[in-house]
This record gives C-alpha cells, structure tokens and sequence, in this order.
C-alpha cells in the first residue's frame, strides 16, 4: 500500500467556521433538481437492526431500485436508483437475489461491526463470507480501542489485511465491478478533529483507489457532521494532490433532509474541484461520494415533489423501506 504521511493540525475553530459557511449557498430550482437527482443516486439505503429479516431487504431493495413508483406519472420522469442497499452478512444473498442485473450495488457491513473488537481472523472469515454470498461493497469498522490508544501500525494493519481481501476477491467479482472498501471511523468516538484527520490518513493509505473513507456506523453520536467531513475531505484532496489517488468519502448518519444534502454538496464542490478547468469534480458521482442516511430518502423525494408541483406532497405519498 502508501505510506502514512504525518498528518497535519487542525484548526476546530476555523473547521467549523468554514464548515458553516456551505449553509449559506443559495441554489436555483433547476440546479436544486440536478443536485437532489444527484444525492438520490448517492443514497446508500441501510437496514441494520436485531429484527432485520428477509422481508425487510426485500423492501429496501425494491425501493432502492425504484424510489418513487409513481415518478414518471407524476413527474414526467423516471428518478435514478439509489447507490448501493447495505445489509449484515447473513442476508447478503437475499439482497444479490433482487438487485442482480440492476445497478444498484449490494453493501455489508462486517469486521465486527460495530465495534470492531473481534479478532482479526473473525473480522476477515466475515468478510470473505459476506463477498462470498455476493457483497460488492464492504464497510469495515476500524478499532477504536486501538486507534485511541495510539496503536497506529495495528489500525493500519488491520485496515490493509481487509483492503487486501477485498482485492484478492475483486477478480472473481469483476463482472459487478470488483470489490470496494469503506473504512469507517466512527468519528463520534475519535475525540477531536486531529484524531479524524490522523485516521484518515492511515486509512486513505491503506486502501485503493476507488475505496471510500466513512464517517459512522450510524450507532454513535454525534455521527457526521459538516467539520468531520470537511476534515476528511481535505485528506481525501492532500492525498490527490500527493499522488493523484482518488478515494470516495460517506457521511453516514444524521442527514435527514433534502437542503442538508444540499449543504454536503456545496461542501464537496467547492472543497475538490474540478481536476480541469472544463471538467466537473469526480466527487460528484455515487463512485465517490455517498449519503449513508436511509430517512434522507424520502425527504429528497418530497423535495423534488415541491419543485414540481409547487407543493410539498403528503408525508405518506412515498412507501417507507
């Protein structure tokens, strides 16, 4: 893999100061369209509960291949499907069942999550079982435990046995487009934002290119936040700058609304750029840039609804997963 560069300090007041400043953007109804068209197709739908059953998934996954089913009557266009549906490993093969041949792509979480705790050799079985029953995406947790207690070289080689896992794998899965990785680093445990941005880094240099950096599991507070993601964005930019790499951010939890999205956008537009002059940023595309924010969904879509028609729709025009 990369070496880990040092990571540089972090101003918390500035990072919330700049962070606050993509609030502020106002945005044409047309470009509002083009960006909430743009967040649906980088929504991850997630179901990870202790009653999750193959009836749930099979929901998730026709509302992730369909978000609307009345789109086109209504709207007089037909929305894009989400990104990706992530499920825990035992129901991996139901998910592959209903979103083969779709673009939709089938995410699990595994390595112990969400604590990340279990033995290395129970993390990696995990992961090897969960691409087996057809996952194209994994996201992994680090060990916080470790991380907190400055044990770097161990995150990391943790982070890089899974990485080379899934690249072992990926030839077997080439028809779906390989096997990606997510690291997720539970930014609501890592304390301050040098932390997250020291664990971007060890992360980022551990995966590939095409491989994401995430903010949660969904299961901590506080989740992502707007000066969490800035900070790992511009380690996710160093890195490009560095060695022309392109790896993916999710911010996973706590975006609820449609001008949140909005606000993450803006966020990601004006923090990467376009690589040329005439070209857009590459980080605005589901291959680098996820909501992991399943009630997010619906509100994106009665956002879009208002543009139409001029009116919010009622709460229950929209089928919950």
């Amino acid at each position: 893999m990369h070496t880990i560069p040092a990571s540089p300090t972090v101003d918390p007041v500035a990072a919330t100061q700049r962070a606050a400043t993509f609030t502020t953007r106002s945005i044409k109804n047309e470009s509002k369209a083009a960006a909430l068209r743009l967040a649906i197709a980088m929504t991850d739908l997630t179901t990870l509960e202790g009653k999750d059953s193959p009836e749930k998934v099979r929901s998730l996954c026709r509302k992730a291949v369909r978000p609307f089913e009345r789109d086109e009557q209504e709207l007089g266009e037909r929305l894009p499907s989400v990104a990706a549906v992530c499920v825990y490993p035992a129901l991996v093969g139901v998910a592959r069942e209903l979103l083969e041949g779709t673009s939709v792509k089938v995410a699990s979480v595994a390595t112990g999550f969400p604590s990340g705790q279990y033995p290395l050799d129970v993390r990696l079985r995990d992961t090897r079982e969960a691409i087996s029953a057809g996952a194209d995406e994994i996201d992994m947790v680090i060990n916080r435990g470790a991380f907190l207690s400055g044990r770097y070289d161990e995150v990391a080689r943790e982070i890089r046995a899974v990485a080379d896992l899934c690249a072992d794998m990926s030839p077997a899965n080439a028809a779906r487009g390989g096997v990606h990785l997510k690291v997720i680093l539970e930014t609501g445990e890592l304390e301050t934002l040098d932390n997250v941005r020291r664990a971007s880094d060890i992360a980022i240099a551990c995966i590939r290119d095409g491989d994401f950096i995430k903010t949660s599991t969904g299961k901590v507070q506080p989740a992502a936040t707007m000066p969490v993601c800035l900070v790992m964005l511009e380690a996710i930019r160093d890195e490009y700058l560095r060695s022309g790499r392109l790896i993916g951010l999710k911010p996973a939890g706590g975006i609820r609304t449609a001008k949140q999205a909005w606000h993450y956008l803006c966020m990601v537009h004006e923090t990467m750029g376009p690589l040329t002059p005439d070209a857009n940023s590459p980080w605005l595309a589901p291959a680098l840039f996820r909501f992991g924010a399943s009630t997010l969904l619906n509100d994106l879509l009665r956002a879009f609804v208002k543009l139409r028609r001029g009116s919010y729709p009622a709460d229950d025009e929209f089928v919950d997963a």
